[in-house]
């Protein structure tokens, strides 16, 4: 199922999106529930229940306009560094120079605030007085549907519910500046997300493409297989200790691309369009601004 949240006739909704990606169904939940997005369809499902009925009938994309699938998640969204080899070598000297030199010993985990996340057709922006190094990180994110701690690699894709799009938005020089990450990635806006969730059982997150694309100029393509730690060992390394809860998010790293790695560095400008697609789940595209 692709689960979209979306915004029809000035009211919030959540529905399911065609095959063909062309309309969505509405499903039939009270103004309090859509408003949570998709992570009430989550959260009911988790309690044993069952997906809502459909409250009409479905509309053209085209005349809605698309939240983030998650407009509101529960707490912060976790983040993968160094997950790529050429992504940990084009930054070995600047954003990892601190880090241990073997990129396989142990994940680098951080933290995006929920206040971030924003839709995938939303402007983001550009904190010119706090940040002049604005930069790119397109990435896939995997949603949690059954909760859990301790979570073993073998049992952790039974935890997955299904996958999104993210654009890790960061602000390198806050990045650099401060040591740990968080600040330099929670800025107003810093998580363009969606187009929507393409639930696990329709898409394998271990077996697909991430791509950027910066005013049409590709910048990032990077296979999934790629990945230095895998999607079960990500979830098993984050769920060591901490109790994880149906609707978090974590996002799996970023491929080799990204603004800071070029020679000069390229950043992100006012007036600069970042698309971002995985093949087989959907793209977002956000004018900075």
């Amino acid at each position: 199922m692709r689960i979209a949240t979306f915004t029809s006739e000035g009211h919030r909704k959540v529905g399911l999106v065609s095959a063909d990606g062309k309309t969505v169904t509405p499903l039939l939940l009270t103004p309090e529930q859509a408003d949570s997005g998709v992570l009430t369809l989550i959260e009911i499902l988790a309690r044993g229940g069952s997906l809502p009925e459909a409250s009409g009938h479905a509309v053209d994309l085209r005349e809605v306009v698309l939240d983030a699938p998650l407009p509101k998640p529960r707490r912060n969204l976790w983040c993968v560094g160094r997950n790529y080899h050429a992504h940990a070598k084009e930054l070995s000297a600047s954003v990892f120079k601190d880090n241990s030199a073997k990129t396989d010993e142990w994940p680098i985990v951080f933290t995006k605030v929920p206040e971030c996340v924003v839709g995938p057709h939303d402007e983001v922006l550009v904190p010119s007085e706090v940040s002049t190094q604005i930069d790119y990180e397109a990435e896939l994110a995997l949603v949690i549907g059954k909760g859990g701690k301790d979570i073993a690699r073998d049992a952790a894709m039974s935890h997955v519910f299904g996958y999104t799009v993210v654009n890790d938005v960061t602000a390198r020089d806050v990045q650099m500046r401060h040591g740990q990450w968080d600040l330099g990635k929670s800025f107003d806006t810093f998580c363009p997300m969606g187009p929507w969730i393409l639930t696990a059982d329709e898409f394998d997150g271990t077996k697909t493409r991430v791509r950027c694309w910066v005013n049409g100029e590709l910048r990032q393509d990077g296979p999934t297989e790629n990945m230095i730690f895998d999607i079960p060992t990500l979830i098993e390394t984050i769920s060591r200790g901490i109790t994880l809860y149906p609707g978090d998010v974590i996002a799996t790293g970023t491929p080799a691309g990204v603004g800071m790695g070029m020679n000069p560095p390229r950043y992100l400008r006012a007036g600069d369009v970042v698309r971002v697609e995985i093949d087989g789940l959907g793209a977002i595209e956000n004018k900075f601004v």
